[in-house]
């Protein structure tokens, strides 16, 4: 029976004071940079997360899939009849295109607002709507609203981000909650909100706009490093993290800060294996995956992969780990329930004052959702989209996502109390843990009916 007051004592010393975060914070940040799926900066990443994995001892691979994916190109955009410059950053995915058109308010781009645009001329004109909610309106999610435009007869969508200081991001227009809504419904970027506020002072003035974009197929690669299970091996758990970022940015908080948690914890649990001899109950892989950022194709191929044939063995629970740095560890939040009551034990045998919550909508927000989709048990982390945000932790998908955005000090904690929570985890006997009967067509009908509805993230 493992000591767990001497396991406890080693992993969360260790995780303070020979913590190796802030050295892969630098290399990813720093040395290599901005990483987009495909890139060879991104290659570069993935080999040297796979190095790092080897050098703890972890059987380490490369799990090669190719990627669709898609590149910006020349941008020019100008406000009539002055040729003013104004910056655009085009929605992922968003396709070519050019055309000089009129600007119209739409404001949040709710049905009645749409419907007064109509008739201030919205057809084959710009749309300007704020990204945000409307106050006492049933929200309705940003790419549900650009679809409506689209279906009025809108040219172009331009989204105005809630940040101050010139700043506007890297976004997606779409829902990979449903098929076939993988790309905008009509060309949209987004624009900082200053320049919404200019372009709302002149309305019925015209946008001139030239946007290029490529679409393309390109080679990448998930990272898998695992640790053997010592009762269990045929058994295992996943922690992962999407290690690339979007265009421009070293993607400090998104997603540096869950990569180097992934790396730190990995190394925690194999030095502990090592230091004690004794292995956890089950295998724990420990993954990063590529192209988050592009309609998680990562994790959705690492799913086909590895856990699509029949006779596959799924993980018992899969840990996401994304944008780290915007709060401190709260807890899980789990997106089926079964599980709730076992992983709330092992928090409360930790003494942290932990929390598992289940989403009451599934979230595809991230890389938890390609395994939620498949039936798996996955969960991500209570933090940044939930109660107790920093206050100014509101840094990814634009350039100032640097390494000076990541909560070191915070980090570790991450580290320590994850190694703490997969290695009880790993040692639940088989017959504790509950059964999963969730089936693939029970969630399609959950998607199904949660189409349209903005996921409650508090």
């Amino acid at each position: 029976m493992r000591d767990w007051r001497h396991a406890d004592r080693w992993l969360v010393g260790e995780a303070w004071t020979g913590s190796t975060i802030q050295r892969h914070a630098t290399q990813l940040c720093e040395t290599i940079g901005p990483r987009w799926a495909s890139s060879a900066a991104e290659r570069q990443c993935a080999d040297y997360i796979s190095a790092q994995l080897t050098a703890c001892g972890l059987a380490t691979q490369l799990q090669e899939f190719n990627l669709d994916t898609w590149a910006p190109g020349d941008i020019d955009a100008r406000l009539l009849p002055e040729s003013m410059p104004i910056e655009l950053v085009p929605a992922i995915a968003c396709p070519t295109f050019s055309l000089r058109a009129p600007i119209v308010d739409v404001g949040f781009a709710t049905p009645y607002e749409v419907e007064a645009a109509v008739s201030r001329g919205l057809k084959h004109a710009v749309a300007i709507m704020d990204l945000g909610y409307q106050p006492f309106t049933d929200p309705v999610p940003m790419p549900y609203r650009l679809r409506d435009l689209a279906a009025r007869g809108a040219a172009a969508a331009l989204m105005i981000d809630t940040k101050s200081g010139g700043r506007a991001e890297l976004r997606w227009a779409h829902d990979m909650r449903e098929d076939g809504f993988r790309e905008p419904p009509l060309p949209t970027a987004t624009i900082s909100r200053e320049q919404g506020a200019l372009l709302r002072r002149r309305v019925g003035d015209l946008l001139d706009i030239k946007v290029e974009t490529q679409f393309s197929q390109a080679p990448t690669a998930n990272v898998c490093g695992e640790l053997g299970g010592g009762l269990w091996p045929q058994e295992h758990l996943v922690l992962g993290a999407h290690h690339d970022t979007v265009y421009g940015t070293p993607g400090g908080n998104d997603n540096t800060s869950g990569v180097c948690v992934v790396l730190e914890t990995a190394r925690l649990l194999a030095e502990l294996c090592d230091s004690t001899g004794c292995a956890p109950g089950r295998g724990i892989r420990f993954v990063t995956f590529s192209a988050e950022e592009q309609s998680l194709q990562g994790s959705t191929a690492f799913v086909a992969s590895n856990y699509a044939e029949a006779s596959a063995q799924p993980p018992r629970l899969v840990i996401n780990l994304d944008e780290l740095s915007t709060g401190h560890f709260k807890g899980l939040v789990l997106g089926f329930p079964h599980l709730r009551p076992l992983v709330q034990d092992q928090f409360d045998d930790m003494g942290e004052a932990l929390t598992c919550h289940v989403m009451a909508e599934l979230d595809g927000s991230s890389d938890h959702f390609p395994f939620i989709r498949a039936g798996i048990d996955a969960a991500h982390l209570w933090r940044w989209r939930f109660r107790g945000r920093h206050a100014d932790a509101d840094f990814h998908h634009e350039a100032v996502d640097t390494i000076d955005k990541i909560n070191f000090r915070e980090l570790k904690e991450y580290a320590g109390q994850l190694a703490r929570l997969l290695l009880r985890l790993a040692d639940v006997p088989p017959p504790h843990w509950p059964s999963n009967d969730v089936t693939e067509e029970q969630i399609s009908e959950r998607l199904k009916r949660e189409r349209n509805s903005v996921v409650r993230v508090n």
